[in-house]
């Protein structure tokens, strides 16, 4: 099973208000187990904006004037994540409706929604009332996301790529996304029949105090038959 596990960073909230993509990054998922192929993009707003509006992502105006525009490379996006893949996206209907804006814009095809695993909404599902953000989930995993001091699609991606794995069942080892070739895995070297298994030992809970009291009232406010009640 082929995943795409992909981020945007733009200059806004909303395309219809003239925002525009500055950065795709994407990583390759087989199996759910990495592949070691990438994509990642700058791209070129074709608008003016003060540079302090690019720089919450650290990203500069002047670092983007030279970059290709979206109708030069968004082809080669769509080449890479196929037709069929499906694609991990934390909050993905912000950068589902980003990326189908730029590719409609551009003349090409747009992407049908239900490709779209949203792992926001895996974590509310999973954990309802707390934190869902991606920064949040990395502390709930004890995941290093040390190096994301400034957003960047590429990185946020790789992150996201072992929350999702979390998500789902459990991190595995060996699923490292470092750079270094030598712990790259090709789609050859996959065991195709691998699956995400349960934690061996379940995670500690991190609800705070404070969070415990509010369940408890909202368990109370549903009287004796109240699933919580049955089975604590």
């Amino acid at each position: 099973m082929r995943e795409i596990v992909l981020d945007t960073e733009t200059t806004g909230f909303e395309p219809s208000e003239g925002h525009r993509i500055v950065e795709i990054g994407a990583v390759e998922l087989l199996n759910h187990m990495p592949t070691g192929k990438t994509y990642h993009q700058y791209i070129n707003p074709e608008r003016d904006m003060p540079v302090d509006a690019f720089n919450v992502h650290g990203i500069s105006e002047e670092f983007l004037a030279d970059k290709p525009k979206f109708a030069a490379v968004g082809q080669e996006f769509l080449d890479f994540i196929g037709l069929d893949a499906k694609l991990v996206i934390h909050n993905a209907a912000f950068d589902m409706k980003f990326l189908n804006f730029e590719l409609q814009k551009a003349g090409l095809a747009k992407i049908p929604n239900d490709r779209a695993v949203d792992t926001l909404m895996i974590a509310r599902r999973k954990f309802p009332g707390s934190p869902a953000s991606l920064d949040a989930l990395c502390r709930r995993f004890n995941i290093d996301n040390s190096s994301r001091t400034l957003h960047g699609a590429l990185l946020d991606s790789e992150i996201l790529a072992e929350v999702y794995l979390e998500l789902i069942g459990g991190r595995q080892p060996d699923f490292g996304l470092s750079n270094a070739p030598a712990q790259k895995k090709t789609a050859m070297q996959i065991d195709t029949a691998w699956r995400p298994t349960p934690r061996p030992t379940p995670l500690p809970s991190r609800l705070t105090e404070e969070e415990r009291s509010a369940h408890g009232d909202l368990v109370a406010k549903m009287g004796e038959a109240a699933i919580w009640l049955k089975y604590s």
